[in-house]
């Protein structure tokens, strides 16, 4: 139980820094205008995004400090929500020009998006089952 505990928390910083990598190149250096398929409109889906790593950040942060399962389901469901948001939003704005390169890039991108949504839905499934068995007390199957 011990290695599950440090691993949980080593694996929460971990996120919480990746995450916090992400926000800085983002959105300070280098910055999300260096990529040359990322037009303007990227402004418009890009306050989604950095409330997704932020959220992100928060919750891994917290799941060091107080161990709950509850808590991290919580937690999850809430950065799921948000970063679904933000792919609904990347859908709707598309701020992605490709010029001239490979005309299949947009359908490409589009398949990626639905696969982060659909994949989203059903983890924030799963976390919601965990959420009511950590209320109900019940164990977490062993893997």
């Amino acid at each position: 139980m011990a290695n599950r505990t440090s691993a949980g928390r080593s694996g929460s910083i971990g996120s919480a820094i990746i995450n916090a990598l992400l926000l800085y190149g983002i959105n300070i250096w280098p910055g999300w205008r260096v990529l040359p398929f990322l037009t303007a409109d990227m402004a418009r889906a890009l306050d989604l995004i950095n409330a997704s790593l932020i959220a992100g950040i928060v919750v891994n942060l917290v799941c060091v400090l107080i161990r709950s399962r509850a808590l991290l389901a919580l937690g999850n469901l809430v950065v799921m929500g948000i970063g679904v948001a933000a792919m609904l939003c990347l859908w709707d704005v598309f701020p992605f020009d490709f010029g001239t390169a490979w005309s299949g890039w947009p359908i490409l991108v589009r398949v990626f998006l639905v696969l982060g949504i659909v994949g989203s839905i059903i983890g924030a499934v799963v976390e919601l089952v965990n959420l009511f068995r950590a209320l109900a007390g019940l164990e977490p199957r062993a893997r």
